[in-house]
């Protein structure tokens, strides 16, 4: 899966991952391959994602998630670490 996190500054991540974990407003949640479409409120927290090189993770300030085709696109108010 593609992986993008953006905030309105700047592209933090752009790259393959086999899995990302997400702090959803109601709940966290995580998105495998072939996931199904979905749009989801971000609430502030941990986003983790897993690649080749291994386990990354940073905290967000809110935002938006939009999966769709193995496709991910987070678009971050802010990323505190």
């Amino acid at each position: 899966m593609q992986l993008e996190i953006v905030t309105p500054d700047k592209k933090v991540f752009q790259g393959e991952v086999s899995e990302a974990s997400f702090p959803g407003a109601n709940g966290a949640f995580q998105v495998l391959n072939n996931h199904a479409p979905i749009v989801s409120a971000l609430a502030k927290g941990v986003v983790s994602y897993t690649t080749k090189e291994g386990h990354e993770s940073l905290v967000i300030d809110g935002g938006v998630v939009e999966v769709k085709e193995n496709t991910i696109v987070v678009l971050a108010e802010k990323v505190l670490s």
